[in-house]
């Protein structure tokens, strides 16, 4: 029997995952051919790969010694993929990318028809909206997302760091001055973004700070917090991309430079499970993240 790439790419999932199905629901397998799929992979290598359960199953030895394998060759695959798809930049379809609104409508809506000059032949439906979306349900090829990702079956890249960063204008630094340490922000009026009062801080020794900070502004709206920065009245915590143009011109300055915020954010290329990735989803990828990596400089 041959070794079919789908079983094998299908392995991948259901050892990440541990159950084989909730991997077949990935797929669009039912229960029979999901387990059927494991059962031929095994049957063509002559090995027991999965330790069954009820609830759960686990690698068995052959299965550990198998995975690394089979990582690599659905690797080469998607990469063979992407080459024989974008010989001499051919690519074709339909593309759907969500991304936030403030962040896709500076990084990523001005790239698009750059994009589409180079590739005529793609077409782009770019969502950007601040909710966040189940991309697989909402049938997205992409989701460009900001900040700490939470564990889930869904395939990422970071494309690029998001450093936070303190900020405060001229002004509120002349006439307030600036905290020299990470607890001197208690005595600052500080500008509060939805519920989080607590602001966790490293200093350049490795030191972590935990300062629960105040102040008489509060929004659910990043930029509004970037305009009272820029008013004046307070220090307000930033992704170093949102608040860059501000910084280069001078109009907002850093508030302990030396510091680091916790936990450290990335921007991140976010895409279904259970699929290769196609030569256009992959293309974009990379597109964007050099986009990203001379903007953000």
């Amino acid at each position: 029997m041959s070794l079919d790439i789908k079983s094998v790419e299908f392995f991948v999932r259901v050892a990440a995952l541990g159950a084989i199905g909730k991997a077949g629901m990935e797929f669009g397998y039912s229960p029979t051919a999901a387990s059927q799929r494991i059962q031929n992979l095994e049957q063509a290598l002559g090995a027991k790969l999965l330790n069954r359960t009820t609830r759960s199953v686990s690698l068995t030895r052959d299965g550990e010694l198998f995975l690394s394998h089979a990582k690599k060759i659905v690797a080469d695959v998607e990469d063979a993929l992407t080459d024989l798809q974008g010989t001499g930049k051919i690519i074709k379809g339909e593309l759907r990318v969500t991304a936030s609104a403030s962040f896709g409508r500076r990084y990523i809506a001005p790239y698009i028809g750059e994009f589409l000059k180079e590739h005529p032949e793609v077409s782009i439906q770019l969502e950007l909206s601040d909710s966040m979306f189940d991309i697989v349900r909402h049938g997205f090829d992409l989701a460009l997302r900001i900040g700490v990702l939470e564990p889930s079956t869904l395939l990422a890249k970071k494309i690029a760091e998001s450093p936070r960063l303190l900020v405060a204008s001229k002004e509120y630094v002349k006439e307030y001055g600036a905290p020299q340490k990470a607890e001197d922000l208690i005595y600052h009026n500080c500008l509060l973004l939805g519920e989080m009062r607590t602001w966790q801080i490293k200093d350049k020794i490795g030191k972590l700070s935990e300062i629960k900070v105040s102040g008489n502004f509060a929004t659910n709206y990043g930029e509004a917090i970037t305009e009272a920065a820029l008013s004046g009245i307070g220090i307000a915590l930033k992704s170093k991309w949102d608040v860059l143009e501000q910084l280069k011109s001078g109009e907002l300055v850093e508030i302990l430079p030396n510091h680091k915020l916790e936990p450290e954010w990335g921007i991140w290329a976010v895409r279904p499970p259970g699929k290769l990735m196609s030569a256009r989803v992959r293309i974009f990828i990379d597109y964007i993240e050099a986009k990203l990596v001379r903007a953000l400089k």
